[in-house]
């Protein structure tokens, strides 16, 4: 932390206005993060300003930088780098504010807020994809997908991956792969949930985009509508799918032309984030300490569970969800 501090110092003698406030910068804590990441937010010139220390994790600090820029070309509302030592992983950023989406959504603002964030969507996926951005592809679809057998279903469960077992995953991610790789690719966010936007006028903050890339115009839309931390009753899901379908399509991005077709395309991509981020979340439990998060897993359960039963494609999902002791009490039975 010293060290942080004293290139912070630093960097706020060098800015104009900032002078006074440079001797002995104080860091308060801004938010918590399911990575190694860790947000500061301090007050100089008057102003606040966000510090990002991604020193345990320094290969996101470039991406962060390159992604930034890329949205704040496109119109987007994102944080503006304001000094940057990416060897050691600090970024000193502007501060977008102090209330996500999660923090105020709610049953009767969520049309209202929904809004703004469809519209940021549409402008995201319309920036063009630089060369350079990693593409969405089947190895990296199958590399997330295997996190829940390796840390559901082995670590957390106590599973065995027998070859029954083994040749039931295998049919399942191939199917989910190949149908995945059939839809349109666009600049994909990978975290656009209310979590990552900030209430911000005229439109919301978006932050957290340093995984962006080259992929299914689906994902951020699901990942959007069914989120980590907040559920929805389907049908609102539904229609607020439809309202996202409808302007993509008028803004010219390459949604399916029926929107049902469209829908199947969100389930069976929601079901690869799903089975991900389950995964994902045992990780976070049984490697860094961090339980909290595998009580969320039974509303994945609930997602999946929903997808399998209207998508006849998704009958190798179905049948997994099946197996005895595979979901969560509050799971079974989900619609």
């Amino acid at each position: 932390m010293a060290g942080l501090q004293q290139w912070l110092a630093g960097q706020l003698a060098a800015l104009p206005g900032f002078e006074n406030d440079a001797a002995a910068p104080e860091l308060q804590p801004a938010s918590t993060d399911a990575s190694f990441r860790r947000y500061y937010r301090l007050r100089a010139g008057g102003r606040s300003l966000i510090v990002m220390d991604a020193s345990a994790e320094r290969s996101s600090c470039g991406p962060f930088v390159d992604i930034a820029r890329l949205l704040a070309r496109g119109g987007l509302n994102v944080p503006q780098i304001i000094a940057q030592d990416l060897e050691q992983g600090w970024l000193l950023l502007s501060d977008l504010g102090r209330q996500t989406y999660l923090d105020v959504i709610g049953e009767h603002n969520a049309d209202a807020l929904f809004e703004p964030a469809i519209d940021t969507l549409i402008d995201l996926q319309r920036i063009p994809c630089p060369d350079a951005l990693a593409p969405y592809d089947a190895a990296l679809l199958r590399r997330e997908l295997e996190l829940f057998p390796e840390w559901y279903l082995q670590r957390h469960l106590g599973w065995r991956i027998d070859a029954a077992l083994r040749a039931e995953l295998d049919l399942l991610f191939d199917t989910l792969i190949a149908r995945i790789l059939e839809q349109p690719r666009v600049l994909v966010h990978r975290d656009y949930m209310p979590r990552n936007l900030m209430v911000a006028s005229p439109r919301p903050g978006v932050l957290d985009f340093q995984d962006a890339v080259h992929g299914p115009i689906s994902y951020d839309p699901i990942c959007l509508f069914k989120d980590a931390f907040v559920s929805w009753p389907e049908p609102r899901v539904a229609d607020w799918l439809r309202r996202y379908w409808q302007r993509a399509g008028a803004a010219g991005l390459p949604v399916p032309e029926d929107f049902e077709r469209f829908r199947a395309d969100c389930d069976v991509m929601g079901a690869q984030r799903h089975l991900k981020v389950i995964g994902i979340f045992a990780r976070i439990c049984h490697r860094d300490g961090k339980p909290k998060y595998v009580e969320d897993v039974p509303r994945f359960f609930d997602y999946l569970r929903g997808a399998a039963a209207r998508q006849p494609a998704l009958a190798p999902l179905a049948a997994l969800l099946d197996r005895p002791g595979m979901l969560p009490a509050a799971a079974k039975g989900a619609s």
